[in-house]
């Protein structure tokens, strides 16, 4: 964890849930560096927890996060060396860890979803939002460009249409608008939101864990077009026929009884 004053990535663990909430206090959880950094490390250790069968990320205090940490700017901003290893390294370090993770995330969004915000939100495989939440990347009136993995992943999620509605007028979308086009799986009223996150996340605990690791691994290579991921996912793509877990989920289907999966 880092010290308040830069914010904190807080870590809750429920059994095989984790809750990872992005902290802090007075700044709509903007992201500084530090917490880019310990966003790669989180993700990076759970990756290799067996027992973990999804992950939410949400924010506090009524909002997911609203961008950087603008204050820290001046110090690496204006030098082209300390901007890329600020994108390459802190920010694309963060991203990296949570796309690359096998377990399935969940992302509870509320209130602002801006800029550093809404590419965690892009990293997500499910992502539920409160009606009165706001999408953005609103950098332009920062007098600066998106970094291209970053805007190569906002495109990819939010579409080619809406990539140049947030960039180019740095447009600030509803949560309606971002179910209708696509982005958002849902959008509920506030009240609810908790409520729908937990569902989802039922879903998800009951069905098979390595079945969802080894799908979020196809798609992601599907996804990404990364021929020689999808090359050796295809040699071991059937291992799994002997499996406790493939056995257990058809033989109770067979019984007519639900399944118990263990790892």
């Amino acid at each position: 964890m880092v010290e308040k004053m830069n914010g904190e990535i807080l870590v809750e663990r429920q059994g095989t849930l984790a809750y990872v909430t992005l902290s802090f206090p007075g700044k709509f959880n903007a992201m500084s560096r530090r917490m880019w950094r310990d966003l790669r490390t989180t993700f990076r250790s759970f990756q290799h927890e067996q027992s973990l069968r999804c992950i939410v990320i949400r924010g506090a205090g009524g909002h997911f996060c609203a961008g950087g940490d603008i204050s820290e700017y001046p110090q690496f901003r204006y030098s082209e060396s300390g901007l890329r290893e600020f994108h390459e390294e802190d920010v694309w370090g963060g991203l990296s860890a949570v796309l690359d993770c096998d377990i399935p995330i969940v992302a509870q969004i509320e209130g602002n979803c801006m800029g550093a915000g809404l590419e965690i939100a892009c990293c997500c495989d499910i992502r539920i939002a409160s009606s009165t939440s706001k999408f953005g990347a609103p950098i332009g009136h920062l007098g600066f460009p998106m970094a291209p993995r970053e805007a190569a992943l906002v495109l990819r999620e939010t579409g080619a249409l809406t990539a140049r509605e947030l960039l180019l007028e740095a447009g600030i979308i509803s949560a309606e608008s971002m179910l209708q086009r696509g982005f958002l799986h849902r959008s509920v009223v506030d009240a609810t939101l908790i409520q729908e996150v937990a569902a989802s996340v039922r879903r998800i605990i009951q069905l098979a864990p390595l079945a969802a690791r080894r799908n979020k691994q196809a798609l992601r290579a599907l996804l990404l077009d990364r021929p020689d991921t999808l090359a050796a996912l295809l040699q071991g793509a059937y291992a799994y026929a002997d499996s406790p877990e493939h056995r257990e989920g058809i033989d109770a289907f067979l019984a007519k009884r639900k399944p118990g999966y263990s790892q």
